[in-house]
């Protein structure tokens, strides 16, 4: 299954064709995607306390995953995903423009900054013992 979780993609067929949407779940073992704001179901849904109110709820029911494309970021088209291999890993990337759809190239650079930077030091806050010990002595003289 090509299709990822909070990618862009374009319903192919069904009820639902031609409609774009964010994947808010995914399901490999059916081979199912959930897609915001598509094949939205109702389901009625009883008060359990005494000061709740019946109501009728809608939620997204899932598509199957060959029924959605991918949309590329970078040319913005519905594309297959062919895969190519940057700096040893294995990345998702759009069959007609090439470009590489995981974000892994920001990741990456977030690593190397956090190695950059020297780790933050440890300050322990201290009571003010010393400051004390001031006053008592001026008293004493």
């Amino acid at each position: 299954m090509n299709v990822k979780l909070n990618d862009n993609v374009l319903v192919i067929s069904g009820k639902y064709a031609g409609r774009t949407g964010k994947v808010i779940a995914t399901s490999p073992k059916h081979g199912t995607v959930t897609v915001e704001g598509i094949n939205i179901h109702k389901k009625a849904q009883k008060a359990r306390k005494a000061n709740e109110v019946s109501k009728i709820v809608e939620i997204p029911a899932p598509l199957d995953a060959s029924n959605v494309m991918v949309v590329c970021p970078t040319c913005g088209k519905a594309t297959r995903i062919k895969h190519s291999e940057v700096d040893g890993k294995n990345l998702r990337a759009c069959g007609k423009c090439g470009a590489v759809i995981d974000g892994v190239t920001a990741k990456t650079s977030k690593k190397t900054a956090k190695k950059d930077e020297a780790p933050a030091k440890r300050v322990r806050k201290r009571a003010k013992k010393e400051e004390s010990t001031q006053t008592t002595d001026d008293k004493a003289e």
